[in-house]
């Protein structure tokens, strides 16, 4: 499919684009998602809930590990697309080899800083013997992979760029049903500890990572490797338009740590365990959005690249709506089966872990009321390269409301925390609507002769 990916992103009618575009990418996110869940579930019930506390405690600095490649990966996706909007090939080319590189340089550099951190990073957070030690196991393992493993995130959006949608929706199938597979494995047949969990991921990215990679080492795919022409101007167009997904990704990681330490303080394993389950559901529906939002990136940054703006909106309209649907809905399904969504992983919770999980559940279902809005706006300022917008709504979202509701609602202790999902999802969504209205004109611009 990679000859006929500009034909499918100029010609082919949003709607059937949408759905030739959108839903692999989400099923993709989901089989991602599910994956996520299993992890949880599968360190939960064999390892017990000290270790799954030790799981969400480690889980932001892993994040963080992996939000340096997913800045490069995005940050030159949107420039590979535009360029080949204006039919510059060989400079699409180049971002593509050069992203590469990046990428494998970040994962050793930023890989052995955390493994060396790893033990002083968990005593920072407040935790202390087995909690800590677990935590630090966990990070070690996802370090020491880092430079193979991180690489995952990239090149699903180059496969995407070069029109193998379906194959980068099989090849995220793959990579969570061998991941999960491996996990239950070491786990459940071969009793490793916590590090056999990140051992499973690991394996499961390196594997599905190098058969990524076939098509362009052999030269099929539409985006092909060159000598590398590295410049200031490539490293600022990467950083500007990739700084709003890593914005959200570090600033979301940097709150995570915030409210950990919080919760260790406020409830011990049992908070992080609880605000751990909340993690996992927003890591189910997130991945949804962002699969549908940024599979349509390509073809709305080619079409802002063509200028054919009125195809632009209609894409984008196709991309609101889905959100909407997949949101609202996600708010139905916690908010009616919280007990049913703790008991996944937590095997026989005790009286006190329900009590506090379940209208804590409750609360965070609020979040989807409104998330799409924000989500689905900043997906389209970062295809059209208004990246300082979308970094706006991204860093928002992720420190600077939630940082401030934390303060405003500290009187009210563990349930203030849980409010603060869905008032920082009402903020976003209304800064959204404000940028929106302000930037009308620029978004409503005719198309070029």
């Amino acid at each position: 499919m990679n000859g006929n990916s500009t034909e499918l992103f100029a010609k082919t009618p949003p709607v059937k684009l949408f759905f030739l575009a959108s839903l692999p990418g989400a099923v993709s996110m989901l089989a991602s998602a599910l994956y996520q869940l299993c992890d949880g579930i599968f360190v939960g019930h064999y390892l017990g809930e000290t270790a799954f506390a030790a799981l969400n405690l480690a889980m932001p600095f892993v994040i963080i590990n992996f939000a340096l490649a997913d800045l490069i990966g995005v940050g030159s996706s949107v420039p590979i697309s535009v360029s080949l909007g204006r039919g510059q090939k060989r400079e699409a080319d180049n971002y593509f080899t050069c992203a590469t590189a990046l990428i494998i340089i970040s994962g050793l550099l930023i890989g052995a800083a955390l493994y060396i951190l790893a033990p002083s990073l968990m005593r920072l957070m407040g935790a202390g013997g087995e909690f800590a030690e677990l935590a630090g196991q966990y990070l070690r393992v996802y370090a020491l992979c880092s430079p193979v493993t991180t690489i995952i995130f990239a090149v699903d959006n180059f496969l995407r760029i070069c029109g193998y949608i379906r194959g980068s929706m099989w090849l995220n199938i793959l990579m969570s049903t061998l991941s999960a597979g491996l996990e239950y494995l070491f786990l459940g047949v071969l009793d490793f500890g916590i590090w056999g969990a990140a051992l499973a991921t690991c394996s499961g990215m390196f594997v599905c990572a190098a058969i990524a990679y076939i098509p362009f080492i052999r030269g099929k795919a539409l985006l092909r490797f060159v000598r590398p022409r590295f410049s200031g101007a490539m490293f600022r167009q990467i950083v500007g338009c990739g700084s709003p997904n890593f914005l959200n990704n570090i600033a979301g990681r940097i709150t995570s740590i915030i409210l950990n330490a919080i919760l260790v303080r406020l409830g011990g394993e049992t908070a992080v365990s609880v605000y751990g389950i909340l993690m996992y559901v927003e890591g189910f529906i997130l991945p949804l959005l962002y699969g549908m939002c940024d599979s349509l990136q390509p073809a709305v940054g080619f079409n802002w690249g063509a200028r054919r703006y009125s195809r632009v909106r209609a894409i984008e309209r196709c991309c609101f709506t889905a959100a909407a649907v997949v949101s609202l809905a996600s708010a139905a399904a916690v908010a009616l089966i919280p007990e049913t969504i703790t008991r996944l992983f937590v095997s026989n919770p005790a009286e006190n872990v329900l009590d506090m999980a379940v209208p804590a559940l409750r609360l965070f279902a609020l979040t989807y009321i409104t998330r799409w809005f924000s989500f689905a706006s900043q997906s389209y300022m970062l295809a059209v390269e208004k990246a300082l917008l979308a970094s706006l709504i991204s860093i928002s979202t992720a420190l600077i409301f939630p940082l401030l509701l934390i303060a405003a609602l500290w009187p009210l202790g563990l349930t203030g925390i849980w409010l603060n999902f869905p008032l920082t999802s009402l903020l976003a969504g209304a800064l959204a609507a404000v940028i929106l209205r302000i930037k009308r004109r620029e978004f409503c611009r005719p198309d070029a002769d």
